[in-house]
């Protein structure tokens, strides 16, 4: 069975970067959307960005200018570079495949901002 790996996450100080990825464990194919979410203890999973196969990217609010989602497709495999990272920044960020009838999710990484 095919699960997706993240890698990349762990404490960082205000103002710094991390960059996250997540890679497929085998061969997927009909990818659709390349996603990271997140989630806050006591809050909701929010999109932090995501992907099309055919480059479109969609962030949320809170990341804009901030974080940059990429993807290298002869990889299965898709990037989060974090900058000027804030500690309302600090969540396990998933990722995330859409496919045409269903998504595939990652376990989550741990991403703590603080001094």
């Amino acid at each position: 069975q095919v699960q997706l790996v993240e890698s990349g996450g762990g404490l960082v100080q205000p103002g710094g970067s991390l960059r996250l990825s997540c890679t497929a464990s085998g061969r997927i194919f009909g990818i659709y959307t390349l996603g990271w979410y997140r989630q806050a203890p006591g809050k909701q999973r929010e999109l932090v960005a995501k992907i099309t196969t055919g480059g479109s990217t969609d962030y949320g609010d809170s990341v804009k200018g901030r974080f940059t989602i990429s993807r290298d497709s002869t990889k299965n495999t898709v990037y989060l570079q974090m900058n000027n990272l804030k500690p309302e920044d600090t969540a396990v960020y998933y990722c995330n495949f859409g496919f045409r009838t269903s998504v595939l999710w990652g376990r989550g990484t741990q991403v703590t901002v603080s001094s």
